[in-house]
């Protein structure tokens, strides 16, 4: 009998508790949803220039399910703007394959795919030499999305540490006493985006330094630039777990926001290939902080983008802060109006 009283008493409070609830059978089906939806998306086209190329090549390279564009004037700068996967120019002596790179594995597979067709015809052609514009023939997948790694786990810890800081100041009744004051909500918020943001920048720096220098994680771009966009994910991801945790009771509950608000990003973070996914599903990895921070980070550590690469990925994460702390301001209200 006292254990089937223990057992009702966690009926009526699961009962009660109706977040929980809610997470415990709405989040699995969100995240094994969007497991399915990407991991059955079609594979990506492989983009293929060719120049100065014979007809009866070209319609064997159209025959290997390649998307072929046909220029007989393309530039390695244009490989780059367009993202094209690769550019095959065909010369009497020397041809020469100039890959993207910016995956791996999409460069393999049109290498390989290349070698079975030009192979019958490689004596006529020359040999066949290969560039890359990004990386090089030992570039592994991990390289490609390590730097989406180093943002993520800037903005996951910086996120669940100041949400739980957090819950505890207005939990402790701390927060409630500062409203009793003649302080302003926008002092408060700033206060404590300013409080936390410093432990918050001090974490993000050695994760950057510790992922780079000791890991020896790729990093072609300015490491400067590296630290301003991890600065800015820890900025937002700072005022984002402000924010919820307005919404949470304890500690419990505040992991709660874990499967809905951190899970789903990182599908969208460039860890899985973006460009294969639906279009429907690329929507909503623009509404993501994640989206933009990944990006940039490939962008500079991998292709050695500089500032104006990469200035309107920063310009949309301030954005996001910005939103995120005036929501701040606003959900104060409730617990006094100034």
């Amino acid at each position: 009998m006292r254990m089937v009283a223990i057992v009702t008493r966690i009926i009526q409070q699961m009962k009660r508790d109706k977040r929980t609830l809610a997470l415990l059978f709405f989040a699995p089906l969100l995240v094994l949803s969007l497991m399915y939806f990407i991991f059955n998306s079609n594979e990506a086209t492989i983009t293929l220039v060719v120049s100065d190329a014979p007809a009866p090549l070209i319609e064997k390279l159209k025959n290997a399910e390649f998307s072929i564009v046909v220029d007989d004037h393309f530039t390695k700068k244009q490989l780059q703007d367009k993202e094209y996967d690769g550019w095959l120019a065909i010369e009497p002596n020397s041809s020469k394959l100039t890959l993207l790179n910016d995956d791996p594995s999409q460069s393999k597979a049109l290498t390989m795919q290349l070698a079975q067709i030009l192979q019958p015809s490689q004596a006529a052609m020359g040999s066949l030499k290969t560039d890359y514009v990004y990386g090089d023939e030992d570039t592994a997948i991990f390289d490609i999305f390590s730097p989406m790694l180093i943002g993520f786990f800037v903005f996951f810890f910086v996120f669940l540490i100041t949400g739980i800081a957090l819950l505890k100041e207005r939990t402790s009744g701390t927060l409630e006493r500062l409203l009793a004051t003649p302080i302003k909500r926008s002092e408060i918020v700033a206060g404590y985006m300013v409080g936390y943001g410093l432990f918050a920048f001090l974490q993000t720096i050695i994760i950057v330094l510790f992922g780079i220098y000791v890991l020896d994680i790729v990093h072609v771009g300015s490491i400067w630039l590296v630290l301003l966009i991890n600065m800015v994910v820890a900025l937002v991801s700072l005022s984002l777990g402000a924010l919820l945790s307005s919404f949470a009771a304890s500690e419990f509950q505040m992991m709660q926001f874990i499967p809905l608000i951190i899970v789903p990003q990182v599908f969208f973070s460039g860890i899985f290939p973006l460009d294969s996914m639906a279009e429907w599903l690329q929507n909503i990895g623009r509404i993501m902080p994640l989206y933009y921070a990944a990006d940039a980070l490939n962008g500079v550590m991998y292709k050695g983008y500089s500032f104006p690469d990469i200035i309107l990925n920063l310009s949309i994460l301030a954005c996001f802060a910005i939103v995120f702390i005036t929501l701040n301001i606003i959900s104060l209200k409730k617990y006094r109006s100034l």
